[in-house]
């Protein structure tokens, strides 16, 4: 059984230790997903800007952690609660497995930022819109 926690510094030490590069800053929130009282996914929020908020996510390796419930409560929180227009996230393009992910669950690229990449390739920028989101 999955249970959804809104503990932000669990998440974040979560969401870090699966290599998304981040610094903790003021405002952030997050929902995580718990079995067995061991966190398997999770969700980041930052730079809150009234129509806007970035997402970053990360999931154990093989495990179906992204439930209904989970997604529902990740794209609820900054549709509904916020009351975002939209929501961005930036992936390395390296990353071809987060890549797939954020295409599946329906973002759509936006831009391109050469270069920013760890590893000195390139920053894709993802957005969704709330009349785009299939899960609220």
């Amino acid at each position: 059984m999955a249970n959804l926690i809104f503990d932000v510094d669990r998440v974040f030490e979560f969401v870090t230790s699966r290599g998304v590069p981040m610094v903790f800053s003021a405002g952030m929130q997050g929902i995580g997903v718990e079995r067995n009282g061991e966190l398997v996914g999770g969700v980041l929020y930052d730079s809150y800007s009234t129509n806007n908020i970035f997402m970053h996510v990360a999931g154990t390796d093989g495990m179906q952690w992204a439930s209904k419930s989970f997604v529902k409560a990740a794209f609820g929180y900054p549709f509904h609660q916020l009351k975002c227009k939209r929501v961005s996230g930036w992936v390395e393009a390296s990353n071809i497995k987060a890549r797939q992910l954020d295409e599946h669950l329906g973002f759509k690229p936006e831009a391109v930022l050469e270069g920013a990449a760890r590893d000195g390739g390139d920053v894709i920028i993802y957005r969704m819109w709330r009349e785009e989101c299939r899960f609220i």
